[in-house]
């Protein structure tokens, strides 16, 4: 397992500190968002594959991995306008990465919390624009993920599974975030993380740890991880098991608990049988 961070917890730093930065900390790998992560980075249009260059060259030397380019787009959007642009955005993300070499794109399929119906409505245009990424990863020789979440249309193991029958694409893989699909915390979990990686563990490429309680609203509440609801032990077993050199990104980080998170991360990988 190497630990990594996504990187904007940490807010947005110069292009010649953010290596320096997680090396400090004991971070091992990435999780980039370009517009995010780097003070010289406002927006998409503002990367250059100068600036790229620049950043994959400063990881390189501090021997931190870039596991995922996260590019998070709205792409299951019904309006036209919205969609044409998370699927250009992503492009040129894909386009970048032939530079940046970060193992994989990333990006959910929605940015709203949607109801069933609305779910049900995003789902076809979703559909469509992964058909249209995945057929630019392909041309690009490039790898990109998805990320399942419970209130995006990309919702539940059957829909992600239909996703990667229908694409069949070795170029397109999965990023994995507990969290993201636990909808009812009170099921038995390890039965749960059992059905999801038997079915698709294949196609999971970096894994996102995070905790969380929920309040008095049943709202979602970040704690440290071993301090919320999730169970991790199923996972972490079939990590040693299966994909021991996964990178495994502590997501919603606080920089003030950043240590403590790291060593729970790192004892919970020791302890795992």
């Amino acid at each position: 397992m190497l630990v990594a961070a996504r990187t904007h917890d940490y807010g947005k730093q110069p292009v010649d500190h953010l290596a320096k930065l997680l090396k400090s900390e004991g971070i091992e790998a990435a999780q980039l968002v370009l517009p995010k992560a780097f003070s010289e980075i406002n927006s998409y249009e503002e990367v250059t594959p100068q600036l790229v260059e620049q950043i994959r060259k400063n990881f390189e030397e501090e021997n931190i991995k870039i596991q995922i380019l996260g590019c998070y787009m709205d792409l299951g959007n019904p309006d036209d306008e919205v969609r044409k642009n998370a699927v250009d955005t992503f492009k040129k993300c894909l386009k970048f990465n032939q530079i940046l070499g970060a193992s994989i794109v990333g990006t959910e399929t929605a940015y709203p919390r949607l109801s069933l119906e609305e779910k049900k409505i995003w789902h076809p245009y979703m559909m469509d624009s992964v058909a249209r990424l995945v057929e630019e990863a392909e041309r690009l020789d490039v790898d990109m993920a998805l990320e399942p979440v419970y209130w995006h249309p990309l919702e539940d193991l059957e829909t992600t599974v239909e996703v990667f029958e229908k694409m069949n694409s070795n170029r397109l893989k999965m990023i994995f975030d507990p969290a993201n699909v636990l909808e009812f915390p009170e099921i038995d979990q390890n039965a749960y993380w059992k059905e999801w990686l038997c079915v698709l563990g294949d196609k999971v490429e970096a894994i996102h740890m995070k905790d969380f309680v929920e309040g008095p609203n049943k709202e979602y509440c970040p704690v440290c991880l071993g301090e919320g609801v999730i169970r991790y032990g199923e996972i972490v077993k079939w990590m040693k098991q299966h994909k021991p050199d996964i990178v495994v990104v502590r997501e919603e980080l606080n920089p003030k608990t950043a240590q403590r998170d790291i060593a729970y991360m790192r004892r919970l990988w020791m302890e795992s049988v």
